[in-house]
């Protein structure tokens, strides 16, 4: 779906390049209440029907990408107010990460039915029969729903022979799981922070690119400029997101480029997380918990907490494979700033949290990174290196995938224990997970191992990603069999304790 939707990608991509830029020049801040007419130039508007709105949008995507609020039609705020507070080498976001734009929302119907120019008006007219409070009537041309009348049973939709009628839906509310958009008294998108859990998915949904999440692209460069102890840890769905030229090592020089120490591999801490879980699911399934739900997900596990809360106990106590690859790091170098680089935005919530923060101070999209290439112009493909990396094993590379994490806990935990046997079930999209957990609580996925995703495919579908997802999917399988370690007890970058 995204990659279809090339203006909102180039909109985002040079808003992202233009915050970088003015990191990396030092620029003056106050250059923000011009730069939309940078990006839109000219009088006649592209996208809109207005050059002015078109503008005030790129304004909003300014200040989000810059980690301030989105601001509110009513009230007159600048482009740069507040920009003080951000303008500095480190800053946490500040909540709700993932904002409405109220200038862009077009307050799409949250759910409808429409007659389309296939109906034949035809003399049988089941619509108008089946309707059980009489909101469907035949017009001069074509059959009519009374809006006001319908209750919305989709019965006309199913008895019409000719799929006339058609169902449509508000697209961020439909692929929210968890029914956290709402609408304000306009009708137009509203977040209920209660409920989100910032998989993203209304991101990358919404076709007037009416929503966003705020970014941290400027704290990073201003850090890569004025410390030297930057490290980038990359997820594992890294491959094949900068182009099919692109190889994993200029991948990771390109990042180089840029300023960082270091990278490494987070499918490393995908290892060490798939040992604990390993372990945890012998040690616990059934006597101490009735199943075990894994914990790479930051979206999965904050739909458990929110809407099952008596079995978020049986999430998984192991950190995610960002916070060990950072364990490791930090115990190499205390000093480390480090930068997780991934598909995610959830991942900017899960190192705000208590026990995250001292490991992961930063948190980018691969789009994010992008558009940091961009600004320093690094054509990865270019990059001539002659190495190889070999930081994790073929289990934790698979992490990517739907159904990865689970087959490399089973595994592993096979290998640790030959005659176990482990029953699992994935779920990769939070309806689905929603779906699961009442089954996992209803009791009838006792003695389980269970996988939640919230992005359908897994991290490769996520909403940073730049890539179609079965075109990584196939690049990370190429790259995952590449490892020179089969498993993470092969894996001799890992403590031999954790491994024993």
């Amino acid at each position: 779906m995204k990659e279809s939707y090339v203006d909102l990608v180039n909109i985002r991509r040079k808003v992202f390049a233009l915050i970088a830029k003015m990191a990396y020049e030092d620029a003056d801040l106050n250059e923000l209440e011009k730069a939309s007419y940078d990006l839109i130039p000219g009088e006649i508007a592209t996208y809109r029907e207005s050059i002015f709105r078109e503008r005030a949008i790129i304004e909003e995507r300014l200040r989000l990408t810059m980690g301030l609020d989105a601001r509110h039609m009513n009230e007159f705020t600048r482009v740069t107010d507040g920009i003080d507070e951000i303008n500095v080498n480190e800053i946490k976001i500040n909540l709700p990460l993932v904002n409405v734009i109220t200038f862009a929302c077009e307050a799409c119907p949250t759910r409808a039915f429409q007659v389309t120019d296939n109906c034949r008006k035809c003399l049988a007219h089941p619509c108008t029969n089946v309707c059980p409070v009489n909101a469907v009537s035949i017009g001069k041309d074509r059959a009519i729903i009374d809006k006001e009348k319908c209750i919305k049973c989709g019965k006309c939709k199913e008895a019409c022979p000719y799929s006339a009628i058609v169902e449509f839906h508000r697209p961020c509310a439909f692929v929210c799981g968890v029914n956290a958009i709402e609408s304000d008294y306009l009708g137009r998108a509203k977040i209920n922070e209660e409920k989100c859990v910032s998989c993203g998915r209304c991101v990358i949904q919404c076709p007037y690119g009416a929503i966003a999440d705020k970014s941290q692209i400027y704290q990073v460069v201003k850090g890569l400029k004025n410390k030297e102890n930057m490290y980038a840890i990359i997820a594992p769905s890294f491959i094949g997101q900068f182009g099919v030229l692109a190889s994993p090592i200029q991948i990771v020089e390109g990042i180089k480029q840029l300023g960082f120490k270091d990278v490494v591999e987070v499918s490393l801490g995908a290892d060490i997380t798939t040992l604990h879980e390993a372990k945890e699911f012998i040690e616990k399934v059934p006597e101490e918990m009735p199943f075990m739900g894994t914990s790479c997900c930051n979206s999965w596990a904050l739909m458990v907490e929110k809407m099952f809360p008596e079995q978020y106990e049986y999430i998984s106590d192991s950190s995610s494979p960002m916070v060990e690859t950072a364990k490791y790091i930090k115990k190499k170098d205390p000093d480390a700033i480090i930068t997780f680089i991934g598909p995610c935005i959830s991942k900017k919530l899960e190192a705000l949290r208590e026990d995250v923060k001292d490991y992961v101070q930063f948190v980018l999209t691969f789009e994010e990174l992008m558009g940091i290439f961009v600004a320093k112009d690094i054509e990865l493909s270019e990059i001539e290196v002659d190495k190889e990396i070999q930081d994790a094993s073929t289990l934790g590379r698979g992490y990517a995938v739907a159904g990865g994490v689970a087959e490399a806990v089973k595994k592993t935990a096979q290998l640790l224990d030959p005659l176990r046997e482990i029953n699992v079930e994935c779920a990769s999209d939070l309806h689905d997970c929603v779906r699961l957990m009442r089954l996992a609580k209803a009791g009838k996925k006792n003695n389980y191992l269970l996988e939640g995703m919230a992005c359908p495919g897994g991290c490769i579908a996520g909403p940073g990603t730049l890539a179609s997802a079965d075109r990584v999917k196939k690049s990370v399988m190429e790259f995952k069999n590449q490892s020179v370690y089969k498993n993470p007890l092969e894996n001799d970058i890992i403590d031999d304790e954790l491994r024993h």
